[in-house]
C-alpha cells in the first residue's frame, strides 16, 4: 500500500513534466506513446516487481489474438482469455498465496487492463465488422475503424497515468489526447447553419487538479482517523449482536459501511488527478464558460452519499466500470442482461465467495427497487412536499440496502458474512422476494431508453446544470463529422 501511494505520487508529477515537456505541441505522438508506456511499465516494476510481467503478457496475447483471429470473432476471443487470464491469477493469488489479504496486490492493474482490452476488442469488432446502422448510438460514437499498433495499445493498457489505479477510459479519447486533439472545441451558431471548428488555447487542470487532491487528503485523514474505530467486522460481534438493539445494529451498519467508503474516495480520486495533471480528462466548458475535468471521473460523492435509490448508486459509484459492464455485457445480453451484468461483475472482482454474495444480492436488490420504482413512484412525485419526504425515506431505504448489501464484499468469506446476514434473519432478501412477487417487473428496452435516475429533489439543480451543457462541447474526432461529433460526447455525457 506504501508503494502504491508512492509510485501514484510520483506518477502525478510525472504528469506534471509530462503535460509541461511532452506537450502534443512540442513533441510527435510516437514519443509521447513510449514515455508514456515506458514509465507506466517501470512504475509497475517498482510497484509489483516482476508480477508486473503479467501485464506485459496479458496484454501482448491479447494482441496477437485480435491479429489471427480477425475483427468478426476477436471479440469473443479477448473476452474469455483476458477475464480467463485475470481469473488464474486472482485464484492464484487468494488460495495459494495470502487469502484474506485486502490491499493493493498486482491483480489490481490487471483487472483495469482487463477492461480495456474487453472494451476494445468490442470497439474495433464495432468498427470494422459491424454495419454503422446495427450499432446504437453509444457504440457508434466508441467505434474504431483501424487497428492500433502493438505500441498505441501498449500505450492505452500500461501508460504511467492508469496503470496503477485507472480508470478505464475509451481507447479513442485517449488516443485523441496523445495526438493532441483534446481542446478542438466545436461552436455551434445559433441559427443551426453548419458548425464551425477553431482551435483553443489549452484550458489549464490546475484548479481541478488541486479540487482533487484536496479531496483525497480529507478522505486520507477520514481512513486514517474514523474508519480505524468503526470497524465492518464489529457489525457480526456477539456481544454487540446480542446487546444492541435493531435501530443501533442498523445505525452502525450504516456508519461503519459509509466509513469504509473514503480509501475508494482517495485511490479513484487521485487517479483522476493524475490524468489531469497530465491534460487528459477535459470534458468541454460549461454554460458559465467554466473548465470540465470529469470525462474519465469514477464517482460523484454528493450524489453517492445521498442517493435515493439502488440504481442511482451504482451509477456514480465506480462510474467507468459500471459503464464498461454496459457496454460489454448489459446493452450486449440475449437474456436476463441484469443478471448476466451482475455475473461478470462478481467474476471480475475476484475469487473471494463475499464478492459472489454481494453480488447475488445486489441482483435481488436491483430487481426490487426497479419494481417498486416503476410501480409507486408516480404517485409521490406531484407535490413538491410529498417528493422531499419521499425522497428522505428512499435515502434510508437505500443506504441501508447498500450497506447490508455489500458487508460479504468487505468480510470476504462465506461463515461470517452469513453470520451477518443470519443475524438479519436475511429480512431484505426475504422483502426483496416478497416486493418481486407483489409488483410486477415491467420489460427493460435496452439500447433504446435508459431508466430514470430517480434524483433527490436536492440534487435536481445539478442534472438541470448538465443537461443545458449538451450543446456547448464536443471531441474531435476524425472519424466523423463535426455533426456526429457532438451527438457522441452528448452520449457520453449521458452516460
Amino acid at each position: 500500500q506504501v508503494n502504491f501511494v508512492v509510485c501514484q505520487l510520483f506518477a502525478l508529477l510525472a504528469a506534471v513534466w509530462f503535460r509541461t515537456y511532452l506537450h502534443s505541441s512540442k513533441t510527435s505522438p510516437f514519443i509521447r506513446h513510449v514515455v508514456a508506456t515506458l514509465l507506466g511499465l517501470y512504475l509497475a516494476l517498482f510497484c509489483f516487481g516482476w508480477y508486473a510481467l503479467h501485464f506485459v503478457i496479458q496484454s501482448g496475447i491479447s494482441y496477437y489474438i485480435m491479429i489471427i483471429i480477425g475483427v468478426e470473432n476477436m471479440h469473443k476471443y479477448c473476452f474469455v482469455f483476458a477475464l480467463g487470464y485475470l481469473t488464474v491469477c486472482q485464484i492464484t493469488r487468494v488460495y495459494i498465496f495470502d487469502y484474506g489479504q485486502y490491499s493493493a496486490d498486482f491483480s489490481g492493474p490487471m483487472m483495469i487492463i482487463t477492461q480495456k482490452i474487453t472494451s476494445l476488442a468490442f470497439e474495433i469488432h464495432d468498427g470494422m465488422f459491424r454495419k454503422n446502422e446495427d450499432l446504437t448510438p453509444s457504440q457508434r460514437c466508441l467505434a474504431v475503424r483501424r487497428m492500433p499498433s502493438l505500441l498505441e495499445y501498449l500505450s492505452y493498457n500500461c501508460n504511467f497515468m492508469g496503470i496503477l489505479a485507472g480508470p478505464l477510459c475509451s481507447y479513442k479519447d485517449y488516443i485523441t489526447f496523445i495526438e493532441g486533439r483534446s481542446y478542438q472545441l466545436q461552436q455551434s451558431e445559433a441559427n443551426g447553419k453548419e458548425d464551425t471548428k477553431y482551435e483553443q488555447t489549452d484550458p489549464s487542470p490546475n484548479i481541478a487538479v488541486a479540487q482533487k487532491l484536496l479531496i483525497c487528503g480529507l478522505s486520507l485523514l477520514f481512513h486514517m482517523t474514523i474508519t480505524k474505530t468503526l470497524p465492518v467486522e464489529y457489525n457480526i460481534d456477539d456481544n454487540f449482536r446480542a446487546t444492541a438493539s435493531w435501530p443501533v445494529r442498523f445505525f452502525y451498519l450504516y456508519v461503519s459501511l459509509m466509513a469504509a467508503r473514503p480509501k475508494y474516495y482517495f485511490a479513484w480520486t487521485l487517479a483522476d488527478a493524475i490524468n489531469n495533471a497530465a491534460g487528459f480528462g477535459f470534458r468541454g466548458y460549461d454554460k458559465n464558460g467554466g473548465t470540465r475535468w470529469d470525462l474519465i471521473s469514477n464517482l460523484r460523492i454528493q450524489q453517492i452519499e445521498f442517493s435515493t435509490s439502488f440504481k442511482m448508486f451504482l451509477d456514480n459509484w465506480n462510474i467507468q466500470t459500471a459503464l464498461w459492464l454496459k457496454r460489454v455485457c448489459y446493452e450486449r445480453a440475449t437474456f436476463s442482461p441484469t443478471i448476466q451484468t451482475f455475473i461478470l461483475s462478481a467474476i471480475w472482482h475476484g475469487v473471494y465467495p463475499g464478492y459472489y454474495l454481494t453480488f447475488l444480492t445486489g441482483v435481488l436488490m436491483t430487481l426490487a427497487a426497479r419494481a417498486i420504482r416503476n410501480n409507486i413512484r408516480h404517485y409521490f412525485v406531484q407535490s413538491p412536499a410529498v417528493k422531499l419526504c419521499y425522497d428522505i425515506v428512499t435515502w434510508m431505504a437505500t443506504q441501508a440496502a447498500i450497506s447490508y448489501t455489500v458487508v460479504p464484499f468487505v468480510l470476504l468469506s462465506v461463515k461470517p458474512s452469513l453470520t451477518f446476514y443470519s443475524s438479519c434473519y436475511f429480512c431484505l432478501h426475504i422483502a426483496s422476494i416478497l416486493v418481486l412477487l407483489v409488483f410486477p417487473l415491467k420489460r427493460t428496452q435496452k439500447g433504446s431508453k435508459k431508466h430514470e435516475s430517480v434524483q433527490p429533489v436536492w440534487s435536481r439543480k445539478l442534472e438541470e446544470e448538465s443537461l443545458l451543457q449538451k450543446n456547448n462541447y464536443s471531441t474531435t474526432n476524425n472519424s466523423f463529422s463535426q455533426k456526429q461529433e457532438i451527438t457522441c460526447r452528448y452520449q457520453a455525457l449521458k452516460q
